[in-house]
């Protein structure tokens, strides 16, 4: 394993965390009434994800979340970021279900109870699949009703849960499933489905009012970030990757952070007066998740849209394809302090990390060195990020545990934890003990 001097010293200050996600890892999808998602419609769909893999049972996390807790506390994380899912509290997306409330209350104490501070997302792409029904993100009438169940659940978590978070990475949600349909709810809208973005940034500004009225204090979104790389420097793809940048990153941060439209005479949503100013509400932090930089070249002439995301050869990648670049991880954090200086708040890096998907060898041991070497590469970066200028407060490992990975069913693991899906054992692999071992060495420091 890396020595823990490969990794500097964060501060004494600093959160050390795992995330995770509710369709990912809960499973029991028909139990205390929760209604039926997004997801649920979409894995069902043949031909939709790899394998006809659905979120079924998934890790089984609903009914083993206090064998997890426990193993978090082993891991010595100061957080958990885990997201409610939408179904489970309004099942048709109007009235609420006490016991999918009931479950997230005993999540929040044993979280509790075992030191680890709760940060709740409201929105990890799980919609009811009744408001879908009714356009779903399409139809702006779903921002009130998100509002509504960010006030229900705050209403009766925000008095123990630390932080929370909005929506999740909004710019995967619109683009891969509203875009080009390889994710929930599987639309083909192109530029349209920019629609669905603004929808979405005004329900965070909705729920970011309705969170701070039923009294939490700190809230934020958990938006997807790349550094974007044009393959060369002719003019067609300077332009290329300028508009990927566009779309792909400041269409999600500008209006929250500026209160403007960065698309403005390319791609104008429907909107109504006042819309920016709930969109652009003060946050508290702003959640940053990213893997990897993005190559761009320009696309050939008649193409649906002007730019081409592009693997290069020659780069070291991981088992789903994502090149591993540290240093994007650094530019791309540098470059976005430079871009909003005064107007970023402090940042936590709300998931990083990587599909590794190495199996037990014979003794039970799972020996993923890469994912090890790719998450100290990535600390040192993000610790040269901050010796030059950017405030990071915090970082929450993807993932906590193997879980259900979307349109690619089981077959990328992003785990510090192995989850065998026949048995449901949970075995921490040696990422996990070298996590532990560098908190530990962090906190030694304190």
């Amino acid at each position: 394993m890396s020595l823990m001097s490969d990794v500097p010293h964060f501060g004494n200050d600093f959160l050390w965390g795992v995330s995770t996600a509710s369709y990912q890892i809960e499973g029991a999808v028909d139990a205390d009434g929760r209604g039926r998602s997004i997801w649920d419609e979409f894995s069902h769909t043949p031909g939709r994800t790899l394998g006809g893999d659905t979120g079924d049972a998934a890790c089984e996390h609903y009914r083993r979340y206090g064998d997890d807790v426990a193993l978090m506390a082993d891991l010595g994380v100061d957080a958990y970021r885990f997201s409610i899912a939408w179904p489970r509290i309004q099942p048709d997306g109007v009235d609420v279900e006490t016991r999918g409330l009931d479950f997230y209350d005993r999540l929040v104490d044993t979280l509790l109870d075992h030191g680890i501070e709760p940060s709740a997302t409201l929105f990890h792409w799980d919609s009811p699949l009744a408001l879908e029904a009714a356009g779903g993100w399409q139809n702006r009438a779903i921002t009130d009703a998100f509002a509504e169940y960010a006030h229900v659940v705050g209403e009766r978590l925000a008095d123990r849960v630390t932080r929370w978070f909005t929506l999740n990475e909004t710019v995967v949600f619109t683009l891969l499933g509203h875009g080009i349909g390889v994710h929930a709810p599987g639309k083909e809208l192109g530029f349209d489905a920019m629609q669905v973005a603004w929808h979405q940034l005004l329900a965070h500004g909705k729920a970011v009012q309705a969170l701070r009225a039923a009294g939490a204090t700190l809230v934020g979104p958990a938006n997807n970030h790349t550094q974007v790389r044009p393959v060369d420097d002719s003019p067609e793809t300077l332009d290329a990757a300028a508009l990927f940048d566009l779309v792909y990153n400041r269409a999600f941060l500008d209006p929250i952070l500026t209160g403007t439209w960065p698309l403005l005479g390319i791609v104008d949503p429907v909107a109504e007066d006042g819309d920016l100013a709930i969109i652009s509400e003060p946050i508290d932090f702003l959640g940053i998740n990213s893997y990897n930089p993005q190559y761009i070249a320009a696309a050939p002439p008649g193409s649906a849209v002007p730019f081409d995301m592009v693997t290069p050869e020659g780069l070291e990648y991981n088992d789903f394809g994502w090149p591993i670049i540290p240093d994007g991880f650094r530019q791309m954090l540098v470059e976005m302090q430079e871009r909003y200086g005064d107007a970023l708040p402090p940042i936590l890096i709300t998931e990083n990390g990587g599909a590794f998907n190495e199996e037990p060898d014979a003794a039970g041991r799972v020996r993923d060195q890469r994912r090890i070497d790719y998450t100290a590469a990535h600390l040192t970066a993000l610790r040269e990020a901050m010796d030059a200028g950017v405030d990071v407060r915090g970082y929450f490992h993807w993932s906590f545990m193997d879980n259900f990975e979307w349109a690619e069913g089981y077959s990328q693991r992003f785990g510090l934890t192995y989850v065998d899906y026949a048995t449901q054992e949970r075995i921490p692999k040696d990422s996990f003990h070298w996590y532990r071992q560098m908190i530990a060495a962090q906190k030694g420091r304190r």
